[in-house]
């Protein structure tokens, strides 16, 4: 297998990664846990940048070739209707990201907590379907 054959796998691990590193950071604030919650929210954010740069890389080097979904019937609209959402979602996710981690940094917390109630749940979402486009893609059909 060669490199780029295997950066899908390794983004949807780094995207499962990150999932795991956000559920915790939300496990963590919720018990009080700050400096946990830091350190897994910022290893979150750069988990996500590196699958960024592996994604972008991906993209480069496949040149518009591009893996087509085999399901059919429900889950070709069920994969479609994730897929769409998972991308715009992905797009609106890095402003988002990047404000709220600014607002935390600088020690605005009351405005973190506002805008991370957005955040992570989007984020959330977007790194969970990242493995599931993986799936759908590669695994199951």
């Amino acid at each position: 297998m060669t490199f780029t054959e295997a950066l899908p796998t390794i983004n949807a691990c780094l995207n499962g990664t990150a999932t795991v590193l956000l559920t915790l950071g939300f496990i963590f604030i919720k018990s009080g846990k700050t400096v946990s919650h830091r350190v897994s929210m910022v290893s979150a954010f750069l988990v996500s940048v590196v699958f960024l740069a592996f994604y972008l890389l991906h993209k480069y080097l496949v040149q518009g070739v591009h893996t087509p979904f085999a399901g059919e019937g429900f889950w070709r609209s069920f994969y479609y209707g994730m897929l769409i959402s998972h991308i715009i979602l992905a797009i609106v996710i890095v402003p988002l990201i990047l404000r709220t981690l600014s607002l935390a940094i600088s020690g605005q917390y009351e405005r973190h907590r506002a805008w991370a109630r957005w955040t992570f749940p989007i984020w959330y979402y977007v790194s969970v379907t990242g493995v599931l486009v993986y799936c759908f893609l590669y695994q199951w059909f």
